[in-house]
């Protein structure tokens, strides 16, 4: 095993390894270098991962003074004690001690276990508070708060026991739901008390966290916080490559219900993606079109800061990540116009019921954008396309992707008028709707295959995955299942 050396000189320390040496600058804060004295040793990797970030090499008041278009900051007016050192350990674990319930008194210093948005809003507070608005900061509210999304939940993970060969429903236990659902929705960190763990440094009083540890998207974090910014940009480099590359956006976004990564790879901005990567530059601020890089990724779409070559700017950086989304593909059951809000949990329609339609399509526009907001953002998404394309061929392929949404969701309606049938005749007990059956081939009538060709039309071209994997195919044979499951139990 590599040998790590870290000699701290002072207020500055050089790390050696083979072939690779890195002199910090001379402004790490006193207590930044004390935890690496220690944590050189016990935890390198965290060490050499913060090493070759942004944070350990720059300072917030060198950060204000990029141009404008070029900062990666966002509060000209960061605390005085943090401006002028590098962003390091204590300065990330040791803010808002106050307000951290998972505070504790680590060798001198009160460090917080976790370090939430609301700390990264010291210097960060713009992104924060665009992303507090996204559907993806209320995940944990928006699955565990929905009755329905609940049932599911414990309906598909809950444990099964066969009595006289029937199948017993159960709960799921809290490990099972952090290590499927909500290891991408994030979980609800609560503080249960200290304590006494045994490490390499000795026996250490540290606070007992129950839902930890988890960097799901939506995380509640114990200072009350929303959301877990290492979800994109992993710890402790807090990369924009990491954030920018498909692999990150790939930890959630997959078949068959979100099929995203899966169609991208299969798409032609997939194919030029995948042989050209290795010339790009995922780190510029703004990213320039044509020079950094030369086709979308899941980044482009929906988040970065796109300009051309003269500095005119496509698109603005954003971190709430529906701001440029007119129509929710995902079903529930049917695509409908983006939700006004994040916490999707609070939308009723006109069945009473905690979806964004209604089970024959008549969409709750209370709590969704309305037709001139739908038009403006996807006028915002066309601007990026037409960097590339031109303006017919763009208009086109909106015009194809519009006609996917409204024959996917006629095939949604077809599936939905099967059940509600099976209802009707009390062939099935509509009590929970997603346990027999019929119920579950109506499930993946919306929750699977529609998902995988909507999503092959957004991304021009992923036609395997509209046609035969995950997609047509599965939508036609489904449908005539359940029409053959009603037709036998009425024999």
């Amino acid at each position: 095993m590599m040998k790590i050396f870290i000699i701290v000189l002072g207020a500055s320390f050089v790390l050696l390894s083979a072939g690779f040496a890195q002199t910090q600058p001379p402004n790490n804060s006193e207590e930044t270098e004390t935890c690496i004295s220690c944590h050189k040793s016990y935890t390198p990797g965290i060490v050499y991962d913060w090493l070759e970030s942004r944070h350990s090499k720059t300072t917030p008041a060198d950060a204000m003074e990029k141009p404008k278009l070029e900062r990666r900051i966002s509060n000209p007016e960061v605390a005085e004690r943090l401006r002028h050192t590098t962003v390091g350990c204590y300065e990330c674990h040791g803010l808002n001690p106050q307000m951290h319930e998972d505070n504790f008194a680590h060798f001198g210093f009160d460090i917080n276990v976790i370090v939430s948005p609301n700390d990264c809003m010291s210097c960060h507070p713009v992104e924060v508070q665009q992303y507090s608005t996204s559907i993806k900061a209320h995940a944990v509210g928006n699955l565990a708060d929905n009755s329905l999304y609940t049932l599911l939940v414990e309906t598909i993970i809950g444990l099964k026991s066969i009595e006289d060969t029937k199948i017993i429903r159960g709960k799921a236990s809290h490990l099972t739901k952090h290590e499927t659902c909500y290891g991408c929705h994030g979980t609800v960190i609560e503080v249960k008390g200290k304590k006494r763990i045994e490490t390499e440094a000795g026996e250490i009083d540290i606070p007992d966290l129950s839902g930890w540890p988890n960097q799901g998207v939506g995380r509640v974090n114990p200072d009350g916080s929303r959301g877990a910014c290492s979800s994109c940009h992993p710890r402790h480099a807090f990369s924009l490559k990491d954030a920018r590359k498909l692999y990150t956006c790939a930890q959630c976004h997959l078949d068959p219900d979100v099929p995203a990564y899966n169609v991208y790879k299969e798409s032609k901005h997939g194919n030029i993606y995948y042989a050209r990567e290795s010339d790009w530059n995922f780190e510029n601020v703004p990213w320039t079109l044509g020079k950094d890089f030369k086709t979308p990724t899941c980044a482009v779409c929906h988040a970065s800061l796109i300009a051309d070559e003269e500095g005119n700017v496509l698109a603005e950086r954003t971190h709430n990540f529906d701001s440029r989304m007119w129509v929710r593909i995902f079903g529930l059951p049917y695509a409908h116009p983006h939700p006004k809000e994040g916490n999707t949990y609070v939308i009723k329609n006109a069945d009473g019921l905690p979806l964004p339609t209604t089970f024959l399509n008549q969409p709750a526009s209370d709590y969704l954008i309305d037709s001139t907001e739908m038009e403006e953002r996807q006028g915002k998404m066309e601007k990026i396309c037409q960097g590339c394309h031109s303006t017919d061929w763009v208009e086109k392929h909106f015009q194809k992707f519009d006609g996917t949404v409204k024959e996917t969701n006629q095939m949604v309606l077809s599936a939905t008028q099967l059940l509600l049938t099976a209802w009707d005749k009390k062939l099935a007990d509509k009590e929970n709707p997603f346990d027999e059956e019929i119920e579950i081939l109506w499930l993946k009538q919306w929750l699977f295959y529609p998902n995988s060709i909507r999503y092959a039309s957004a991304m021009t071209g992923a036609p395997d995955y509209a046609a035969f994997k995950l997609g047509w195919w599965e939508l036609s044979e489904k449908l005539q299942q359940m029409k053959n499951w009603i037709e036998l139990r009425e024999k």
